[in-house]
């Protein structure tokens, strides 16, 4: 099974096996990408609500890669629908691709290449350079904004 994000639908990804998506992804199409998935629903794509247990799985995950503030909460929702299904996610977005790999959900990238590598993302304050593990609103030192930064 493969569990498409919007961007499967904006670019009229052609699936090999059964899909499934979540009620989400409809409010992010417009026009014939809408009208696509309303075809594809009624062709017998599964519509799956995924459990609070997945969705806290997938949190903890992004919080752990850095990339919780990245998502949106659709995104959250479709890597935690692949996980209850046992799904493969079709998406091209970076982050999702990144928590997705940590929870061993496999990816498949739709326009854009892949991600070559997992990363943990690690938190520079942009005043006083300091680096931190995990994303604060702002420097516990100086109060300044945090910003992601590449591990290197």
């Amino acid at each position: 099974m493969e569990v498409l994000d919007a961007t499967a639908f904006i670019e009229g990804y052609e699936a090999d096996d059964e899909i499934a998506t979540i009620p989400a992804v409809r409010e992010e199409l417009t026009d014939e990408t809408r009208f696509r998935f309303e075809a594809m629903e009624g062709g017998g794509m599964h519509i799956q609500v995924p459990g609070a247990a997945a969705l806290d799985r997938v949190r903890t995950a992004a919080r752990e890669t850095g990339d919780l503030e990245t998502l949106s909460e659709v995104d959250v929702r479709l890597v935690a629908a692949a996980l209850e299904l046992d799904a493969v996610l079709v998406t091209d977005d970076y982050a999702m691709q990144n928590v997705a790999e940590r929870l061993g959900v496999p990816v498949e990238s739709i326009a854009q290449g892949g991600i070559e590598e997992q990363r943990d993302w690690t938190f520079q304050c942009q005043g006083c350079g300091r680096e931190f593990d995990e994303n604060k609103e702002r420097c516990p030192v100086c109060g300044t904004e945090l910003a992601r930064k590449n591990p290197t």
